[in-house]
Order: C-alpha cells, then structure tokens, then sequence
C-alpha cells in the first residue's frame, strides 16, 4: 500500500517510523514531512490547508490510505473532504474534532451527559466573566474556546490575571474564537489515556505523562510538551475502568446519537484526583510528546489497526504492547515558548550510533542543501525504552549531551515524580 501521513511534527516522524515498518506498507509519504522522515518517506512540501492539492497529490501518487496527525487540518474537515472523494482517511470528522476544536462544545456535551470535569462558565463577554468570578475562589483556569496551538490555557492566581486574559481573548488574541471558557481549578495528578474507536468499538491505546511547564519541577510558563514518559503509573486498572465508564463511553455514545459517530484516536487529557478522574480536554489524534513514547512500546502492525478501524473491525484486532516503559526528552530551541530562531544547524546528529531501543523523532527541523536545520520550537525528541526509567533518561541525558546543539535547551528532570 502507498500510505500518506499529513503532518511535520515528532509525532508524525514516530507515526511514520511504524507505518513504514509495517509489512503492508509500500511507499510513505510525509505531506509537509520533516528533515527526520525524510530518511524513511518522501517528504511532499505543499500547504496542508489547501485540500484540492492535497487531493491532486493524493491521486497523482496512487495513495491507497491516508492518516492525519495534527488537529487543524481535522477541525477544518480534511476528512470530509477526502472522504466525499471516495479517498480512505483514518481520522475524525469534522463535526467530531469539535471535541478539540471548541472547549465551549465539550463542556456542554460534559454537561448533558453528567462527565465529570471542572466546573465552568462559557463567556462571550467581560460582564459574564465578572460574574463567575464572584462566586468562584481563585485560582481559575481561563481557556481560549478554540484552537491556539498549546498556548490557550491560562493558570491565573489573581482577578486582575484573569480579567486581562480575558479581554485579550475577546479582542481576539487568537484568530479560532473570541469566546472563552472559565474553570475552576482542579488540583490533582494530570494523566493522557488514549484509545482508537471505530465509532462503535473502543480500544486501549497507550497511556502518558506529558511534562507541559518549560521549567524543571514544573515550574514556568506551559508549552506544547518537554517530554514525557509511558505507561502513566497514576492509572490503575480501577481508574481506568472510571475513565471508559463515565468519560469515553458517554462521549462515544453522544455523538452516535447525533448520527455523526467517531473514527480515530482520541486523546483523554485527565486529572486525576483522589481516585477519580476529571476530563480536562479531549484532543482528536495523538498527543506529542506522548505519541513519541507510545509508538516505541506497540508491538502489533499500526497499518492493520487503521485498516481495521476503517472497516468496523476493531473488535477482532489485537493491540499488544511491549511491557518496557518509553521515555522522550525534547530539545528545545533557545527562547521557546517565547520568541526563538529557526535555521540553526544540528551537527553532530549523523554520528550517533542508536540501537534498537533508542530514537531520534525530528519535530521543528527542515534539510537545507544537506544540513538539517531547525525548524521551530521543539526540534527533536530523543527517545528510549526499558524497563528502568532512570537508566532509560541517563541514557537519552548521554544522547543529548553528544547531540551537544548549543542553540537548544531541554529539561533534565522528566520523570521526576516517579524517578526516586
């Protein structure tokens, strides 16, 4: 099979890693791609919001499949568009992705169907927010109501954080929504669970911690993810049956009732506390960083698992996993979540020598005449798997350390709740 995979990021390069594995795989092509898939795919450099392209390249390579990695392109309605064209897409409408494309939507499907999460108020402007601040203790969470690239969440301590947020956001600080979403804080254990669904079935697909704070201990403003570690140990089997009894399933079950059933990964952003766990977010396909440590641990044949998804078959499919634990540690550009520059050369990535439990996922990086540049603000992900975790990131520390980019910056301390 010709499989296309749209999307640029860490989480695309481990995707691509095991789609390329796969028996049943031909020839992969990345759409955009980066300087890390294009060792194992052809990388085809067009603008992903431009659907008709997309469908021109589509048809001009004969591609038999195609998944989509990142959010946008699936709230915009890739899939629907694909799908009209008779194209084979695995991934969620776009009536389904407004689970991620619009907090606001979320939280009354939460509401309707009694899901536990955090408290709320949808506010379309400052006298709505002035209310909810009255009669709720602080801290509050304020939320950009669509998507904003990691950077719509706001942890605020006092009124005055909370009122300026706001304002920002109905000015429209990001161009996906003026409306915005309060919440009270939860105060707990945060947890990514995973599961792949063919609109019917559910299946267990991998479990994460993500560390989101750009400093050690959790400290610092949040990014789009400094690394992370799997399996998340928080959710025991008790946890876990809360998270598909109270969470997934009514969700599921909610948007088949309106006729518009859900394919695809979803992710379950959890808090976790005192043995309960609340939705935070939902997103509509694979988390990164967590992706990069989910992948490494899946024994059975992605391809299939799509194939199967696509055709109602999940029932049948067998997921199995390794039982060794997955680390990933993101090297960062300098400046990042802030400002950062692009174009700085990584040298030293060509000599390392990996074995087969360690990788190199590329997320913000491009080939320029043979140099791999970086591209953005998180540029790689040095992953490894074992069944120690603190020999696991000494290892990917060394990694680093031989990577030497003196243009980055990465947290040493991943893990660092678990790790005694």
């Amino acid at each position: 099979m010709n499989i296309a995979l749209i999307g640029s990021g860490g989480r695309e390069h481990a995707l691509c890693q095991k789609i390329f594995e796969s028996p049943l795989t031909n020839k992969v092509y990345c759409i955009p791609g980066n300087a890390g898939t294009s060792r194992i795919a052809q990388n085809i450099d067009i603008d992903i919001f431009n659907f008709k392209r997309v469908l021109q390249i589509i048809r001009l390579k004969k591609i038999d499949l195609v998944i989509v990695g990142p959010e946008e392109p699936l709230v915009r309605g890739l899939v629907d568009f694909l799908s009209k064209k008779k194209i084979k897409v695995f991934g969620p409408s776009k009536f389904a992705s407004k689970l991620e494309g619009s907090k606001a939507f979320m939280k009354k499907l939460c509401k309707i169907k009694k899901i536990p999460t955090a408290e709320f108020k949808i506010c379309n402007n400052i006298s709505q927010v002035l209310n909810f601040l009255n009669n709720s203790k602080l801290p509050i969470v304020v939320k950009a109501d669509g998507l904003a690239a990691g950077k719509g969440v706001s942890i605020c301590k006092s009124r005055g954080q909370v009122l300026k947020i706001s304002k920002e956001i109905f000015k429209g600080k990001f161009k996906s929504s003026k409306k915005l979403i309060l919440e009270e804080f939860l105060n707990g254990e945060e947890a990514s669970y995973f599961v792949i669904t063919d609109g019917t079935n559910i299946k267990f697909f991998g479990s994460a911690q993500d560390h989101k704070k750009v400093g050690e201990q959790d400290k610092g403003p949040n990014t789009g993810g400094m690394g992370a570690y799997s399996p998340a140990f928080i959710i025991n089997k008790d946890i876990e049956k809360k998270i598909i009894k109270k969470i997934v399933e009514p969700t599921l079950s909610s948007l088949r009732e309106k006729k518009r059933p859900y394919k695809g990964f979803l992710y379950v952003g959890l808090m976790i506390k005192d043995n309960e766990p609340y939705l935070i977010e939902y997103n509509v396909r694979m988390g990164d960083p967590e992706c990069q440590v989910i992948m490494p641990r899946l024994k059975t044949d992605i391809v299939k698992i799509f194939l199967n998804t696509l055709k109602n078959k999940l029932k049948e499919t067998k997921i199995v996993w390794h039982k060794k634990k997955c680390m990933t540690i993101v090297l960062c550009s300098k400046g990042y979540p802030g400002s950062y520059k692009k174009g700085k050369k990584i040298q030293n990535l060509e000599k390392l020598r990996l074995d087969k439990k360690t990788f190199i996922y590329h997320a913000g990086t491009k080939i320029v005449n043979g140099s791999i540049l970086s591209n953005g603000g998180r540029v790689l992900n040095v992953t490894s798997i074992g069944f120690n975790l603190l020999k696991v990131r000494k290892k990917i520390l060394s990694l680093i350390k031989k990577i030497n980019w003196k243009y980055g910056f990465f947290r040493k301390d991943i893990g660092w709740k678990v790790i005694k």
